[in-house]
């Protein structure tokens, strides 16, 4: 291994003018023989090896740009403090390995672990810590992306960092001892899980026979919520501590981490390895590998069982299985696993072969369930769900009522990844919840950028968003996974009001959530409605599919109804404003494809809202129109309807591409359209006017609203090859829709349903502002007995600033809609 000389490093510093480009700071030493320190931190504008012994020749400009870096002080401060503790040479992974040969990064990943063990001492430098000692209890305003904690233990590589060294001291931010591992050992165990006798000695895991030896799911477990910039690096900074090597392949993503397990199975006989998500919450159906350590959070408390015969014997009693086993083939079964060799396992072309009692499905022969010789935390034996697909087996958790006696079998459980979707894609619209003065604070346990959470397809599945509002003192969590091909939702809120502490930081919060949603039922309810505390207002999720490999999720805040509206949830995406294209008639509007109806009115306009029921519309009113008496002004551009180009649908343009005289064909059962000069026109996706129509839903509850019509000069049916016929009871063709003037005619219309105008029935819904609005004026101190005629009269002047007052309180601008009179 390449170390720094202590001694040289800090001369060059002081004489820093008179050292020449010739000085040595690195050796070559062997780690059995040499007695050194090493660090261990968190990276940050860090020196390379050539940076470091190619300083002195650089010229004075770029030698102090490397010297005043943070990396560079480090290792002068690391130097300086091996010098005081009488070690000549150091280790620092940022310099001493050459980076740009791929055969010495290799060796150093596969070595590292031995290089920490064999290390006389270890420095821990954590760059966030500033107070004179360790932090022993989470604090989220000042560690607020790493789980209350400083951030060194939330990355992948110090995982090893801290089991293997015989000694670790810990340094703060200035430098200042801290604490060593033996007087933190609780503190540390309980940020860790580590238990307290692998930190003491991290030799506990150098032997894979050792029954002292945590088992593999659990030393998974300590990775699951660890982070690494690089996703090879989950497996790789793990070699160490199941001592296994193999080769390096960046590029390989997640494969790496098959390859990992590959390994430990190769010289373990453990199969805890197979126990990760003992409890289905991912929903993964496919191979007995996980995808990555995540998959193995909660598996902190599964043991091997090392006796597998006895607790065999336990299992199968009577009172266990809750059935009648007959006693010979106890006997038999018992007999055979005491001869079979249950710790042999061949990793082959068809998969991991391993021999295993499984339970047979009561009513679906292809199903059943392998008992693993391994305990949960209530001292169980776990076992795995099986299907035979074909001529493979697929691990999946689909609760199944197994019968009979178990019986051994030679399996050959699958670990090739699966050649088909590796990943999916959700599409999250979160716009609104901006207009309530709610931002994103983050998300947990991954960082979400942008409008895109992916989750993969077959490992960890479950990602928590947090909003919030400061003003108010409000905030939500929004849980999204990925379980058995559909996409899970939940919304959560603060009931309380969080300590100032507390509320500066938002992952606790999004932990707790985490925790709440890992800890539930697959199949659970989750709440997907909720009201939030100190406000008027509450949080809404829904979900849609609209192909493309995508779900939509929509993340809304709104007004209540009346504090606070139905409980409930919507299982469509009808909650969003404008939902998808669903009419019969297909066509493109400025390329995107779109479905719209005919017309059965005959004056049918946009932005026309009323009672659709059977294709038939009764119109009873207009937003637009409504906008003119408010006296809003319709001139301003994000009120003014959005124009399309109407054009044909790919189908129908390569059946009629010869009929240059037909504009747009638009098929629907069979039959098709013709429109000449054809237009679209949709009501606009502005702010202002998406929050003016939840302003009108006062006054239009349950009404239909017409969000698009196509307008042309003449249209007509045509046959499949373009030529014009006559359809006998075509409404829209007897009455011409003329709607829009005399040369115009409107044939097309999409009539949505906002769930947003969803509310209550007409006189809960009067009862209800009738409360929101004696609360108002009593906040507002404009009133001191409710009810009474006299209060509007006598506020009136004072009315304005009181609704701006509480406006404030809320941060909400249409407040005055609900209080009006």
């Amino acid at each position: 291994m390449r170390l720094l000389d202590v001694g040289a490093v800090i001369d060059r510093e002081r004489n820093i003018q008179r050292a020449g480009p010739k000085t040595k700071v690195m050796e070559q030493l062997d780690d059995e023989t040499a007695k050194y320190a090493i660090l261990s931190h968190r990276w940050g504008t860090e020196v390379n090896h050539d940076e470091m012994t190619g300083l002195m020749k650089m010229d004075e400009q770029d030698r102090n740009e490397v010297r005043q870096r943070d990396g560079y002080q480090k290792i002068i401060k690391s130097c300086e403090q091996a010098a005081r503790d009488g070690y000549s040479w150091l280790w620092i992974d940022t310099c001493c390995i050459n980076k740009d040969s791929s055969a010495e990064l290799s060796e150093a990943i596969n070595s590292m672990y031995r290089w920490y063990r064999n290390a006389q001492k270890c420095y821990v430098y954590l760059y966030d810590v500033d107070a004179s000692a360790f932090p022993t209890e989470q604090d989220f305003s000042k560690f607020d992306g790493s789980n209350g904690w400083p951030e060194w233990f939330s990355r992948g590589w110090t995982l090893q960092e801290l089991i293997a060294p015989k000694e670790v001291e810990f340094f703060n931010k200035t430098w200042v001892s801290i604490g060593t591992k033996q007087e933190l050992t609780s503190t540390l165990e309980d940020i860790t899980r580590i238990p307290s006798e692998v930190l003491q000695d991290g030799q506990v895991l150098s032997s894979t026979y050792s029954c002292e030896r945590p088992s593999v799911a659990c030393v998974m477990s300590w990775a699951a919520d660890r982070k690494t910039t690089r996703v090879e690096d989950r497996a790789y900074s793990l070699l160490g501590l199941f001592d296994v090597n193999m080769p390096l392949l960046y590029g390989e993503g997640s494969r790496a981490f098959q390859r990992l397990q590959l390994e430990i199975i190769r010289v373990s006989s453990d199969h805890t390895i197979f126990a990760w998500n003992p409890k289905g919450r991912l929903g993964y159906i496919g191979n007995i590998l996980a995808d990555d350590p995540s998959c193995f959070r909660g598996c902190h408390d599964i043991e091997r069982v090392y006796y597998f015969v006895d607790a065999l014997r336990s299992y199968t009693r009577q009172d266990i299985l809750g059935r009648t086993i007959d006693r010979v083939k106890l006997m038999l079964l018992r007999r055979r696993a005491r001869s079979l060799p249950l710790s042999r396992w061949d990793v082959t072309n068809l998969g991991i072969q391993v021999t295993l009692p499984v339970l047979p499905h009561r009513d679906t022969p292809s199903r059943f369930a392998a008992i693993l010789p391994c305990l949960d935390r209530d001292g169980n034996l776990i076992t795995i769900n099986l299907a035979s697909i074909g001529d493979s087996i697929r691990k999946y958790w689909l609760h199944g009522d197994y019968n009979g006696c178990p019986e051994f079998r030679s399996l050959y459980l699958p670990f090739s990844r699966h050649t088909g979707q590796s990943h999916f894609d959700l599409r999250l619209d979160d716009s609104r919840t901006s207009w309530y003065g709610f931002t994103r604070c983050g998300s947990f346990p991954r960082e979400v950028a942008g409008d895109i959470v992916r989750f993969s397809a077959q490992g960890h599945t479950l990602t928590v968003l947090v909003y919030a509002n400061n003003d108010t003192g409000s905030r939500f969590a929004v849980g999204l996974g990925y379980y058995l091909h559909k996409v899970r939702a939940g919304i959560y809120c603060d009931e309380y009001p969080p300590n100032p502490e507390a509320w500066s930081s938002w992952t606790g919060f999004a932990k707790q959530v985490y925790d709440t949603l890992w800890n539930a039922p697959s199949h659970g309810y989750a709440p997907q409605y909720v009201h939030l505390p100190r406000s008027i207002c509450h949080a809404r999720i829904v979900c849609g599919h609209w192909g493309s490999g995508y779900t939509n999720v929509m993340i809304d805040v709104e007004q209540c109804a009346g504090c606070c509206g139905p409980d409930g949830y919507a299982s469509s995406f009808r909650a969003e404003l404008w939902p998808p294209w669903t009419g019969a008639h297909g066509l493109e509007l400025n390329g995107i494809s779109a479905g719209l109806d005919e017309c059965s009115g005959r004056e049918i306009a946009l932005g026309d809202y009323g009672h659709s029921l059977r294709d038939n519309f009764k119109r009873c009113g207009n937003v637009f129109e409504d906008m003119r008496e408010l006296g809003v002004d319709l001139t301003d551009s994000a009120y003014r309807p959005v124009v399309s180009r109407v054009s044909n649908c790919e189908c129908v343009r390569r059946r009629l591409q010869t009929q240059n005289d037909v504009d747009v064909v638009v098929t629907s059962s069979g039959k098709s359209l013709a429109l000449h000069q054809s237009k679209g026109l949709s009501l606009p996706n502005s702010k202002k006017f998406r929050l003016l129509l939840k302003a009108l839903s006062t006054r239009v509850e349950n009404k239909h609203l017409v969000r698009t019509v196509v307008q042309c000069s003449e249209f007509y049916h045509v046959d499949f090859r373009g030529r014009r016929v006559d359809v006998e009871g075509d409404a829209a063709l007897e009455d011409g829709n003329r709607s829009a003037g005399p040369d115009i005619v409107t044939p097309l219309c999409f009539i949505a349903d906002p769930l947003t105008w969803h509310k209550l029935t007409s006189a809960r819904t009067r009862e209800q502002f009738k409360r929101i609005r004696e609360r108002f004026y009593s906040v507002a101190n404009l009133h001191h007995v409710a009810g009474t005629k006299a209060r509007h009269k006598s506020a009136d002047k004072r009315k304005t600033s009181g609704v701006v007052d509480f406006s404030a309180i809320f941060g909400l601008d249409y407040l005055k809609t609900f209080v009006r009179v």
